[in-house]
């Protein structure tokens, strides 16, 4: 069942100083359109100089998630029909992402439900990050043949020890507790309080720092994150992804034998055995360079990969098995880990070609 074919994408409203942007399409979970970026960007633009707003609340329709990431059948269709509307999505997809992290207000992601891909490029960038306990976070994008973008490679290779490699390489979701453990969210409230947030938040303090002001206009504790899983695991996260390569992290999860890691060891390698083995060693390389690069540079270096990755990458086929066939049977080029030497991966970064609207938002300058 779809929305209504008149429903607006994006609802904007202003609720007693709060702007409050809705993505409007439940039915999808909320998957980022082109006409979906369109709209929230106008709304922030309009709002930016608008004194009637003080803060900005983006939320996802219905009660499964904020926003599972892109529409990506749109954009496999588009590589398919020989259009660029899939280049003009990533352009203005993550022109927006940069916006929202340099937004002149406060700014809060109400990360309720399911929060991937392109709802974490939007969650990530604003100044206050909440999760409920329906909360699934994940940058699972190898998992249909691409690499982490709308800034992942700037914020996941930014997360404590090879925690970011361990997310980006499998995909792998994660809850409220590992969120606020490694970084990705500030605050917890119950799902039952979504409803009722941005009037809460009208009542913020926001001459205070945004978290902190959040805090308290909604009776919130702050976190303790010392028992997410995460926090459990991170000595074998950070044993096998610190390893120097793809198959060098392959081996040392299949060496795993401690009882408290074996299991998850083996759940692991599973997992990664089945992704595209070009997309892990392309996500990896886009890690470790994100982790010297500013948000803008690390922007500009994803949206270069989009346009080697359509017509050389392993998207289209993942696409293919995943969402269009779904026979969930990939045939993965290369097939194997062993096919993919270091020329390969290094072909993937040598377009530094920057996209117009990043570089009319300046790319040169950091964040």
């Amino acid at each position: 069942m779809g929305e209504p074919a008149n429903a607006p994408v994006v609802l904007a409203t202003v609720q007693d100083g709060i702007g409050v942007l809705t993505l409007n399409r439940p039915a999808a979970l909320n998957a980022l359109s082109l006409d979906m970026v369109r709209g929230l960007q106008q709304a922030l633009s309009r709002w930016a100089t608008d004194d009637a707003v003080r803060a900005v609340v983006f939320r996802g329709a219905g009660e499964k998630g904020f926003c599972a990431g892109g529409d990506i059948r749109a954009l496999h269709d588009s590589f398919k029909a020989g259009t660029d509307a899939h280049m003009t999505f990533f352009e203005e997809e993550y022109a927006l992402d940069l916006a929202i992290h340099r937004y002149p207000k406060p700014t809060v992601a109400l990360m309720d439900g399911y929060t991937m891909g392109g709802g974490m490029g939007i969650a990530q960038g604003t100044a206050v990050r909440i999760v409920t306990e329906r909360t699934r976070i994940a940058m699972p994008e190898v998992g249909i043949g691409y690499f982490p973008d709308v800034g992942g490679t700037w914020f996941l290779s930014r997360l404590p020890g090879a925690v970011g490699l361990y997310l980006g390489l499998t995909g792998v979701q994660i809850q409220a507790a590992d969120a606020l453990y490694c970084g990705l969210a500030d605050l917890q409230m119950p799902s039952a309080g979504i409803a009722d947030a941005a009037a809460a938040l009208a009542q913020a303090d926001w001459t205070q720092p945004p978290v902190e002001a959040a805090r308290t206009a909604l009776g919130l504790t702050a976190p303790d994150p010392t028992q997410a899983p995460l926090a459990a695991l991170r000595e074998a996260i950070d044993l096998h992804f610190g390893a120097p390569d793809v198959p060098a992290i392959l081996r040392s999860l299949a060496s795993e034998t401690r009882p408290a890691f074996a299991d998850w060891a083996a759940k692991t390698l599973a997992t990664m055995q089945a992704r595209s083995p070009l997309a892990m060693c392309v996500t990896l390389e886009a890690l470790r360079r994100g982790a010297l690069l500013t948000l803008p540079e690390c922007l500009q270096m994803e949206y270069a990969l989009d346009r080697q990755w359509f017509p050389r990458g392993d998207i289209v086929e993942g696409v293919r098995a995943l969402i269009v066939d779904k026979d969930k049977r990939p045939r993965w080029t290369p097939a194997t880990l062993a096919e993919v030497d270091e020329a390969l991966v290094q072909s993937f970064f040598v377009d530094e070609e920057t996209p117009p609207m990043l570089a009319a938002a300046g790319a040169a300058d950091g964040h």
